[in-house]
């Protein structure tokens, strides 16, 4: 943190200088000496001047020197904390890791544990609309359902279909599901947090799943009521303080549901704080100390004396449009715009935001998205050509989205996000273009085409997993869950052999 501190606006420094000056200046004027030295002769002068008494209390000049300094660091801006652009915490991707052991087909919670999970896991995504999610199966062995994806329907359709009879393997091994799911998140290159829906993990497995790197929660499915497969809160706390997780049990209603949502947005907040290119202005902290300092200026009438004039002028004022608010007295558009902004009344927030980026970001809350990708084209930063990005999705302008995300890419190298985003435009733009093209007579609505060049690979070589892996997706006629029995089955037998 110290090594990060810095200044954003650090010209502002020069003046410094002020305030020493503003006390050597004071300490001349109250000099009487020098100021009767011209018109006195120097022998007599000792004896005609009479020197004023020291005063001990603080002098205003000291008082209005000490608020300036504090008034010049504030306006250079301190900083040692970044703050994550907008929208990026929108894409938050999280890897929900299932516990398919014997154990989850209790019925303490009706119907059963995993029929519970299913319900829970669909509330995740309704939760979570556009984020990025993925899914893995465990027991004996870890299995990747569903990878990273903003299609709901998708993961939903597959994870409607899991069952403890899918896992090739009893037992279970929560340690590889962690694995797989940090894995999946690294060669991602994106922040994330890993969600345990179990009734229970191993005692072994605290210490390995410390080092995992993403942001991990747990949450306890079942009750203490089923004597055979009770579920050991206490173990999964003990799991949670030495792994370093968050830990919660599931509840009728969505309580539980929000403390996940609360735990992604935590997490990732956390994980981007040092990797986003805006830096948190604290700055404002030292108005706190100013406005003490200034509370002991009200003396003699003086400071209050303008004050009241002020306020008179003001409100004799009419509150028009040309001549401003009451509220522009003490606030900048912006700082007003903020207010409005943290209180959800983003259409006063547009209205008064200035910074084209914030201007932006409050239209596209507004959900005037037209409006707010023409504010972002006003910055040349890479967060406003992904912001304008988003907003141009939303507008169904892909082509100008892509080109709004390559600008971003072009100007912030390996961002995942909008990498993530650019990816997503272009298979819009491409499903776009194929809903235009008129359909082909000949050809049957029913006939599935497979592009058999794609088996030669790279060199001519194509492993085992991705042979299956193909033949049982193009098996279009099987369930999703006998299509996962086949693909666990498959993958366990890869591991068994050396």
């Amino acid at each position: 943190m110290i090594a990060d501190f810095h200044f954003l606006r650090p010209w502002w420094l020069l003046a410094i200088l002020l305030p020493p000056m503003l006390i050597w200046m004071s300490s001349r004027s109250s000099d009487v000496r020098d100021r009767w030295k011209a018109l006195i002769a120097p022998h007599l002068l000792d004896s005609l001047v009479v020197m004023p008494g020291r005063k001990k209390q603080l002098g205003p000049a000291w008082l209005t020197a000490t608020v300036l300094a504090l008034s010049i660091i504030a306006v250079a801006g301190p900083t040692w904390q970044r703050e994550p652009p907008p929208f990026v915490s929108d894409t938050a991707s999280l890897v929900i890791a299932v516990d398919l052991s014997p154990t989850m087909d209790a019925t303490d919670i009706s119907p059963s544990r995993i029929e519970r999970v299913k319900l829970k896991i669909k509330d995740i995504l309704a939760a979570r609309a556009g984020a990025r999610t993925a899914v893995i199966a465990y027991a004996g062995t870890a299995h990747l359902v569903v990878p990273l994806t903003e299609d709901a329907d998708l993961i939903q359709s597959y994870t409607d279909a899991l069952a403890t009879r899918l896992m090739p393997k009893p037992g279970k091994n929560t340690f590889a599901a962690l694995q797989m799911a940090d894995l999946l998140l690294k060669e991602d290159g994106s922040s994330g947090t890993i969600l345990l829906l179990t009734d229970g993990i191993e005692d072994a497995t605290a210490a390995p799943a410390k080092e995992i790197g993403s942001g991990l929660i747990v949450l306890g499915i079942g009750t203490a009521d089923t004597p055979a497969a009770k579920l050991d809160i206490d173990a999964l706390k003990k799991f949670g303080s030495e792994a370093g997780a968050s830990v919660a049990t599931i509840t009728d209603d969505d309580a539980d549901i929000r403390w996940v949502i609360q735990r992604v947005a935590t997490n990732f907040t956390r994980q981007t704080a040092s990797e986003g290119d805006r830096w948190h202005d604290l700055g404002w902290w030292l108005l706190i100390p100013v406005a003490a300092l200034f509370g002991l200026s009200f003396r003699r009438g003086w400071v209050t004396r303008v004050s009241v004039l002020m306020l008179a002028a003001r409100l004799l004022l009419p509150d028009t449009a040309e001549a401003g608010t009451f509220t522009d007295m003490w606030l900048t558009p912006d700082q007003q715009g903020r207010i409005a902004f943290e209180r959800g009344d983003f259409a006063t927030a547009a209205r008064h935001f200035k910074d084209p980026m914030w201007k932006g970001t409050a239209l596209y809350r507004e959900g005037r998205f037209k409006e707010a990708a023409d504010a972002f084209a006003f910055s040349d930063t890479p967060e406003a050509w992904f912001d304008r990005g988003n907003a141009l999705l939303h507008l169904e302008e892909f082509e100008e989205g892509i080109a709004a995300y390559e600008k971003a890419l072009e100007k912030r190298k390996d961002w995942p996000e909008a990498a993530a985003n650019l990816a997503l435009a272009k298979r819009l733009l491409k499903q776009q273009q194929d809903d235009e093209e008129p359909e082909q007579p000949n050809e049957k609505p029913d006939d599935m085409q497979f592009d058999d060049k794609g088996k030669k690979g790279k060199a001519g070589m194509v492993n085992l997993a991705e042979e299956t892996s193909e033949m049982w997706m193009k098996n279009i006629r099987a369930s999703p869950a006998d299509l996962m029995a086949r693909k666990f089955a498959i993958e366990a037998e890869q591991e068994d052999k050396p």
